[in-house]
Formats: structure tokens, sequence, C-alpha cells
């Protein structure tokens, strides 16, 4: 049995690490997070220590790696906001632990590199949560992908529509310094995905750029993508609107969609499960991603640079219509 700590206990995603850290038969010993709202440890892991102040969180591992053997905490799991995400790799490499890190690992390429400097030191690894990667249906289309001829090129969209309410844009979230902006923050793990199965990116462009929506085209080794990502449930479907859901995400590939709904609940686990047998994503599985989506924040948006995802498009010709 393992030791974790968990940063971020707070956030939305921080269920999922402890229930992958239950259901591997790990034990959460110590948490942290600036809001006390974490009643959601008693589900779990209700004898955790938890710190609301990041200073006593720190003494108190420090602490258990100083005392008996079996109290050292081991790995330390890091669902805090992205921009502290660098900061909390850091700390767990410092007190001799592994980090397992939300997307996205880091906002910036360069940090990965001084992230692999410190990583050597330590002798310790920064393992990234790149669940989609073990989704079975996007496992089978790389297969299919790898098994191919190397002149097939595939043509790909990806609309990824996730409703947000207004208090998202007084969040950090809505914070581009702080999220990285909605590529980084609700695409990433789609950009590393793509990458993954389709080889690396020879061109980038950026048509549509707004606090709550970005589109742009991505060409790839083997695939040419158009991307829709929104927060806006205007775009979503009449369909999912009148069901009352508030999300919906396509990968249509060679214009059929690829059917990837379901398999999400236990991704996260999985994921743990790979990291306690060595297989875990390290810095390095990030890269291609985070290269994307820094791109997209530093680059103007062009709607006539090239072939624009068909929602965009529409949005695009909606505005100069009504300029």
């Amino acid at each position: 049995m393992k030791n974790f700590a968990l940063i971020g206990a707070a956030g939305y995603v921080a269920p999922r690490h402890m229930r992958a850290i239950k259901d591997t038969g790990n034990c959460l010993v110590a948490a942290l997070d600036p809001s006390d709202s974490v009643g959601v440890l008693d589900s779990c892991f209700p004898e955790a220590d938890f710190f609301t102040e990041f200073e006593r969180f720190d003494r108190h591992i420090e602490k258990l790696r100083r005392g008996r053997n079996d109290q050292a905490v081991d790995y330390v799991s890091i669902a805090s906001p992205n921009y502290l995400h660098d900061a909390h790799i850091r700390f767990a490499l410092r007190v001799g632990a592994d980090a397992v890190c939300e997307k996205p690992v880091v906002l910036n390429p360069w940090n990965i590199d001084a992230l692999g400097e410190i990583e050597r030191e330590s002798g310790r690894r920064v393992h990234s949560i790149l669940q989609l990667r073990l989704h079975p249906a996007i496992q089978a289309l790389k297969k299919k992908v790898d098994t191919e001829g190397g002149g097939i090129r595939h043509q790909i969209d990806l609309t990824y529509i996730a409703g947000r309410g207004r208090w998202y844009f007084f969040s950090w979230k809505g914070d581009e310094s702080k999220s990285g902006g909605i590529a980084t923050n609700i695409g990433v793990h789609f950009f590393d995905m793509l990458t993954w199965i389709f080889g690396p990116v020879a061109k980038s462009r950026v048509h549509l750029k707004a606090a709550d929506r970005a589109a742009g085209f991505l060409e790839l080794q083997r695939a040419d993508v158009r991307w829709f990502l929104s927060l806006n449930c205007d775009d979503l479907p009449p369909q999912v609107r009148e069901e009352g859901r508030r999300t919906f995400r396509c990968i249509a590939v060679d214009g059929a969609p690829l059917e990837f709904t379901e398999g999400f609940v236990d991704l996260h686990t999985r994921s743990y499960e790979e990291i306690l047998k060595g297989n875990g994503f390290g810095l390095e599985d990030s890269r291609r991603a985070i290269e994307i989506v820094q791109g997209i924040r530093g680059r103007p948006a062009d709607p006539a640079a090239g072939e624009a995802h068909p929602q965009a498009r529409a949005i695009l010709r909606k505005g100069a219509a009504n300029v």
C-alpha cells in the first residue's frame, strides 16, 4: 500500500483522484485546499489529515518523510489550478515523492524542460494524467491507424462544447494567465489524444478566439483536424439542449463519428493502475499538446487562414453579418 497526498482537494476533478487512490488499494494520508468544502473526503478517506494552508501542509509532509518509513508520502496527486501545477510538482519532487498531475501538466513547454532537470536530480518521476489514451475506443482507433499504410490521410472534426455558467469567468478558469485559456483548459487532452494517434503538428492555425469559444486547424502527420471548443450553451445541438444536457463531444473521423461517450468513469483509476505498475505517462508524453495550446494562446485569430470547422464558419459568418 502506497501513501498519497492530494493538493486541490476541493476541486472539480479531485473526487476522481480520491476514488482512484481508494480503488487501487492505497491510502490518502493528507490533503490540501484553501477551501474547506471538502466533505467528499468522508466518502473515501475520512481519516486523512486536512490543511487549508500550504505552509502547514508542507511541514506535515516533511514530518512524515523524516518519521517512520511507513509514514512517508510516496505520491503527491495534484488537482490544483493549472498555473500552480509547476510549483506543486516541484514540491512533490522536493519531498521525495512522485507527482501525479492533472492536465495540463504545465502551461508552457519550457516548464517541461525545467521540471525534467529536477526530476533527474531528485530521482523521482512526474506522471501526467492523459486518460483519453486509456479509453478503449481511442486505443482501437490508434491501433487501426498504426496498422495502415503510410499514404492514408484522415479528415477529423473535433467538437467539444462544455456549457458553463457565469461563475466560470469569475473563477481562475476564466483568467487566461491562470488557466491558459479555453484551448488549454478544456482542449489539451483532446489535442494530446489526436497527436498520439495521428502524429506531430506540421501547421497550426487559429480561426476564432474568444473567452468562451476557440476554433482552428491542425495539420498533423497523418490527419487534418478542424477543431471547435466552446463553453457557450448556445452552441449545443438542439437535441442536446432539449434533453437538458450541457455537454456535447464528438470526434468525426472521415465523416464517421467516433463513439467514445461511454467508458469515461474509470479512466482515472486506470491511470493510477498504470502509474503504480510503472507504465504511466511522463513529462515528455505531454509535450506535443502543451506546445499546441501555448501556440494557440500566443497566435492571433485569422478567420481567413484555411478551412475552418463548420460551427466556427457559421459563427464567423454571423459576426460578419452583424458588423
